[in-house]
């Protein structure tokens, strides 16, 4: 028998993995089936979620581990910001550190415990990067722009600026009122650039904020490969880095953003150190429940509610008292 996690980081809802606690780790493929079946809201258990995040012993010197990102459709995610800070916590407790590098995808980030949002809350702050701006990123193509930021594209919408930035995951950034983020353009929109179209070939994170004030935001994304989701931890770091570059008059380098988000809220720093920006992207990491299941069903991708033991913490009670006590900002967010 093995364990997986259910966790979150603002509501944005993961299984965790641990593959070095395996007598045999899962293929790709096997990974692939699994995050499908674990994540569907049917067939998955406790609800599924939007996605499985799996750790494994990293492969270059000096990290604490290695962290693969599958998606609710069974694709894979470069990385996952919100997933990152629930993985720091557990190679965390398991470790017994509080400041270590982990490898993705695309980087080794460095990962911190930070001081709990509220009593129950735990919280950690894990870099984002690397940022890259030039089209062959994302990639993107017949827009007729080489970089896109804060531009009119009329092939996605009229009226509208939009930016994009990886994280290393593509995103579609673009400010607006409460009106146009609440309404149907950004699932028409999402769907869309995630399906068949001419411009984003990989399809792309597509992320629709509010400016509230001063280093305050209100981020709302369709996910690539799940679709809406509470909150997307690279989609508000790359937010972020967008309102700062493109909004100096309410947001600055080097200061704490406040993002909102319809799962709760995260801080953002954004820094420069010579040509290369990052992000920290700072938030809760909530462990829900603890399963209990046959490493057989994990390779046969058969994780069924007859066939594993659940154990419920206290902490999502201990979330909900937190995010019931922030300021309401819009319709949009979950309480």
């Amino acid at each position: 028998m093995t364990e997986l996690i259910k966790v979150h980081g603002s509501q944005n809802c993961f299984f965790i993995l641990d593959q070095t606690e395996l007598t045999t780790p899962l293929s790709k493929k096997e990974l692939s089936a699994l995050g499908v079946q674990l994540c569907d809201p049917q067939s998955g258990i406790l609800g599924g979620a939007d996605g499985l995040l799996v750790v494994d012993k990293g492969t270059h010197e000096q990290v604490a581990g290695r962290m693969q990102v599958v998606n609710a459709d069974g694709s894979f995610a470069s990385m996952c910001g919100n997933g990152l800070r629930t993985v720091s916590r557990y190679l965390a407790e398991k470790l017994g550190r509080d400041h270590f590098v982990v490898q993705t995808q695309d980087a080794d980030l460095h990962v911190r415990k930070h001081a709990d949002f509220a009593a129950g809350v735990p919280a950690y702050a894990v870099e984002i990067s690397p940022v890259r701006f030039n089209r062959e990123a994302m990639p993107l193509d017949n827009v007729g722009h080489e970089r896109l930021l804060d531009d009119y594209v009329p092939e996605f919408a009229p009226a509208m600026k939009f930016s994009a930035i990886a994280v290393p995951n593509p995103h579609l950034i673009s400010f607006m009122d409460e009106a146009t983020l609440t309404g149907p353009l950004l699932g028409q929109l999402g769907k869309w650039l995630n399906g068949n179209n001419p411009y984003f070939s990989d399809g792309v994170n597509v992320n629709f904020a509010q400016i509230l004030g001063d280093n305050q935001l209100f981020v709302r994304t369709y996910e690539r490969g799940v679709g809406f989701t509470n909150a997307c931890g690279t989609g508000m770091s790359a937010t972020s880095l967008a309102f700062v570059l493109t909004h100096p008059e309410h947001a600055q380098m080097d200061q704490t953003i406040t993002v909102y988000n319809p799962g709760g809220m995260v801080k953002t720093i954004v820094h420069r150190d010579l040509d290369r920006y990052w992000i920290e992207l700072i938030g809760n990491a909530t462990f829900t429940h603890h399963i209990t299941v046959n490493e057989g069903d994990l390779h046969q991708a058969n994780v069924e509610p007859d066939r594993v033991k659940i154990q419920v913490t206290d902490e999502q009670a201990a979330y909900q008292q937190f995010v019931q006590s922030m300021p309401k900002i819009n319709s949009l967010q979950v309480r």
